[in-house]
């Protein structure tokens, strides 16, 4: 037999062919043809982001916090451009959900909320001590400190302007924050500078290792020497400062870690990293339009080292999304797709802009909706599930989509007036799918 490609125009002639699947307020229309209430067209792929769920994911979790500690407050975390979802429209979600402050990993990300107009305390906890961080004090945003090395950076970036700082204490983690060696020195060198009057100390804080590991003794013992911490935090003179510890996982299974504070992350953009059920729903749905159609035979190669043949005479439909959009080439061959009504695995190796899906004899044409993860509520996968997949965790599949893949999002939130790359004003904030 003969390769046959199914072209768009002729999607768009066919008044049979299948539609797009869209969510209950948009418009039936061919595949190939714009969505009538957004005017942008077909798009080759697009995360759409739902802000509304950041609110409510966050409410949830202060919620939980609150059960244990009912003074406590949240600290939504937005490094990596908010876990993929967009630090400025994620933090402002965040924030209409109840959390009272904000924390990225460098202050080259606090200083861009900043410059969008966030005005909530920020903390940037990630900087190695050479760095010029006199911007990010100009522009009030709190660092943290992790060594004597710097606490001295702050104090000669910021003669006379009292910057607020946060101790960060490595209580098992192994990674950034002071260790035990040098604890006690930060502590008195902390308190001298307090007293003189140089800084403001905001808060003491540390990072846990294994809370989401079931009944790993390690969030025990690092609690335990955070207490450690805090009481000879006070015998240095350093009293009345916000505590914290706990993180997404901590929130949900371990009460003992709730301190003044929870920063909370990957939990407020829907994703649950333990056993524990908890109210929380996804924020991003990674969406895209099939390119391209063709018929091929059985035994038929599909990309690269042509790691799958068909079995059968079949139709193949191209993604448009390749590792270069942060799709994992771990995916290849095991990642499924919503195409058509029901989930399809990919067909051979994601290559760096595309891959392949193989459909049978169903009814795929160019221009149909692809959903490539979601919320799940037509029975797309999720990006756990996709995690699961790839022998990953769910934080690495939502950050790694790329600048490539614009975002769009829909909520209500007043603040946002950021339309997506080719959408009008007019198209902001709308949810046209």
């Amino acid at each position: 037999m003969s390769t046959r490609v199914t072209t768009a125009a002729e999607v768009a002639a066919d008044p049979a062919a299948p539609s797009r699947a869209r969510g209950p307020s948009a418009q039936e229309a061919p595949p190939s043809a714009p969505a009538p209430s957004s005017g942008r067209g077909s798009i080759r792929a697009e995360a759409v982001i739902d802000t509304d769920a950041i609110a409510a994911n966050t409410a949830e979790l202060l919620r939980i916090l609150r059960r244990y500690r009912a003074d406590a407050a949240l600290m939504a975390v937005v490094k990596a451009d908010g876990y993929g979802h967009g630090a400025v429209e994620s933090a402002r979600a965040a924030l209409r959900g109840g959390a009272t402050s904000l924390g990225v990993a460098t202050p080259t990300e606090a200083l861009e909320l900043r410059a969008a107009g966030v005005e909530a305390p920020v903390l940037a906890w990630l900087w190695p001590a050479g760095e010029d961080v006199r911007a990010a004090i100009r522009a009030g945003v709190e660092l943290g400190v992790s060594s004597l090395a710097h606490l001295d950076a702050v104090l000669a970036a910021s003669p006379g302007a009292r910057p607020r700082i946060h101790l960060k204490i490595d209580t098992g983690l192994g990674r950034n924050g002071v260790g035990p060696a040098d604890t006690d020195a930060l502590l008195a060198a902390t308190a001298a500078a307090v007293n003189a009057g140089k800084v403001q100390l905001t808060g003491l804080m540390s990072h846990l290792a294994s809370a989401d590991v079931p009944g790993d003794g390690s969030v025990a013992e690092q609690t335990a020497v955070f207490r450690s911490v805090l009481d000879r935090a006070a015998a240095a003179g350093l009293h009345a400062v916000p505590r914290h510890l706990a993180n997404t996982p901590a929130v949900l299974d371990h009460p003992a870690t709730h301190f003044d504070l929870a920063r909370c992350g990957i939990g407020i953009y829907g994703l649950n990293p333990v056993v524990t059920p908890a109210a929380l729903r996804p924020a991003m749905t990674l969406r895209g339009t099939i390119a391209l159609t063709k018929r091929v035979p059985a035994g038929y190669g599909v990309s690269y080292g042509l790691t799958y043949r068909t079995s059968r005479e079949t139709t193949l439909a191209l993604v448009p999304l390749g590792y270069a959009d942060g799709i994992p080439r771990a995916a290849s061959s095991v990642g499924e797709v919503w195409l058509g009504g029901t989930r399809r695995r990919i067909a051979g190796r994601v290559a760096m802009d595309q891959f392949v899906v193989d459909c049978g004899d169903d009814p795929v044409s160019a221009g149909a909706e692809v959903i490539v993860f979601g919320p799940g509520d037509q029975g797309e996968p999720t990006a756990e599930e996709w995690a699961q997949a790839c022998g990953t965790i769910g934080y690495e599949i939502v950050t790694r989509i790329g600048p490539r893949v614009p975002r769009r999002y829909r909520g209500t939130d007043p603040e946002r007036e950021h339309p997506p790359l080719g959408a009008s004003p007019a198209d902001a904030g709308r949810d046209d799918r």
